[in-house]
C-alpha cells in the first residue's frame, strides 16, 4: 500500500485547478490504484481564465474555504499546471553536448535559436533518439510566471508545493497503470472538460504533441447539483443544436491534429491506433458513442472498475486526472 509508512498528516495532497473547479485526491493505494479521499469545487467563471488566475483574492477565499472543509492543511501537494499553459515542442541539440549540460545549453538558447511564445519559461525535457550531429528532444515549457502564481498560492494558505505535472503525463500514467499498451501503440488522448478539449498524441510513453482547443461555456445554460457526495453535476438546459456544432468543431480538431501526427510528425507515416477519452464533459458518455460510430479505430475510456469505494460510490471519471497526479514519483 502506498505510504503506508506515513501518518495522514504527510501524506501528499494531488490538487487540479482549471478553469471550472478545484478537485483534490488523496492516494490509498496504487495497484490497483485507489483513492483515500476526494473531493471538488465549482469555480464560478472569470476566477480562472484560459489558466490563468485572472481574481486571485477570490480564489484565495475559495482555497481556503477546500483547505479548512478537506482537512488538508500543511500538507505537500502535487498540482498539474493548466493546459492552456503548457507548450510540448520537439527542439534538437548538438550530439556532442553531456547529458548534465542541456539545460544549460537549453537556458541560453531559448529566445535565440529556440522560440517560445512566452518569456522566462519553466521547463523540463526528455530525450528522442540521436540524429546525425543532432539529438532530438521534447520540450515541456510553461511560463515561469504564471506557474510560480499557483505555487505561491498554496504557499500562502501554508501548503507546500512540491511536484508540479501536466494533465497528458499524469492521465497517461493511470492509462498504464491499469492497462498493459499494445506493442507500438500510438494513443490519442482526449480530455474532454466543460470548458476546453485537451488533445495528445503518444509514441509509446511519449506525448508527442499537444493541442488545446476552448469551449465556449456559458453557466446560464446549465444546471448545477451537488449530491449527497458532494459531487457537482450539470445537465445542459440550452439548446442541443449549439453542443452539436460544438461537437463538430472539435471532431474537426480531431482530423486536424490526426493528420497532423501522420503526415508530419510520424517518420514511418504511423496512424493513430487507439483513441482514450476522459474528463469531466456532462455528456461524455454521447461523446464516446459518438465518436466510435464516426473513427474506424478503437475509442475507449479509463475504466477503473476497482476504484476507490469511498463516499459509497467509486472514483468519478472526472476525478481520474487527479489520480494519474497521485500516481507521480510513487510506481
Amino acid at each position: 500500500m502506498a505510504f503506508s509508512i506515513f501518518s495522514n498528516k504527510n501524506r501528499i495532497i494531488n490538487l487540479v485547478l482549471n478553469d471550472h473547479s478545484i478537485r483534490f485526491v488523496e492516494l490509498k493505494q496504487v495497484d490497483p490504484p485507489i483513492a483515500q479521499k476526494w473531493n471538488e469545487r465549482f469555480l464560478p467563471p472569470g476566477i480562472i481564465t484560459e489558466g490563468k488566475i485572472t481574481d486571485i483574492d477570490s480564489l484565495t477565499n475559495i482555497l481556503e474555504e477546500c483547505i479548512d472543509e478537506w482537512k488538508i492543511g500543511r500538507r505537500q501537494v502535487r498540482f498539474i499546471i493548466p493546459d492552456p499553459l503548457v507548450i510540448i515542442r520537439k527542439v534538437s541539440v548538438p550530439s556532442d553536448i553531456q547529458d548534465d549540460e542541456i539545460k544549460g545549453y537549453l537556458y541560453l538558447e531559448l529566445g535565440s535559436t529556440i522560440h517560445l511564445p512566452f518569456e522566462e519559461p519553466v521547463f523540463d525535457f526528455y530525450m528522442l533518439e540521436k540524429n546525425g550531429k543532432n539529438r532530438d528532444l521534447l520540450l515541456f515549457a510553461a511560463p515561469e510566471q504564471y506557474v510560480m502564481e499557483y505555487a505561491n498560492l498554496f504557499s500562502t494558505l501554508k501548503l507546500t508545493p512540491v511536484v508540479a505535472d501536466i494533465s497528458p503525463l499524469a492521465l497517461y500514467r493511470l492509462y498504464h497503470q491499469l492497462n498493459q499498451p499494445a506493442k507500438n501503440e500510438v494513443l490519442f488522448s482526449a480530455q474532454f472538460d466543460l470548458t476546453s478539449v485537451n488533445m495528445s498524441i503518444f509514441e509509446g510513453t511519449v506525448p508527442l504533441v499537444m493541442r488545446q482547443f476552448p469551449l465556449s461555456f456559458d453557466i446560464d445554460k446549465w444546471e448545477m447539483k451537488r449530491d449527497d457526495t458532494g459531487t457537482v453535476h450539470f445537465k445542459y438546459i440550452g439548446d442541443t443544436e449549439d453542443l452539436v456544432y460544438q461537437f463538430e468543431d472539435i471532431l474537426k480538431e480531431i482530423n486536424k491534429l490526426s493528420d497532423y501526427y501522420r503526415y508530419s510528425l510520424s517518420k514511418e507515416k504511423r496512424a493513430v491506433s487507439k483513441f482514450l477519452i476522459n474528463g469531466d464533459h456532462p455528456l461524455l458518455q454521447a461523446i464516446l458513442d459518438e465518436m466510435k460510430e464516426r473513427l474506424e479505430v478503437p475509442v475507449e475510456m479509463i475504466s477503473l472498475e476497482l476504484g476507490a469505494k469511498d463516499k459509497g460510490g467509486s472514483t468519478p471519471a472526472k476525478l481520474f486526472l487527479s489520480l494519474g497526479l497521485a500516481l507521480k514519483e510513487v510506481q
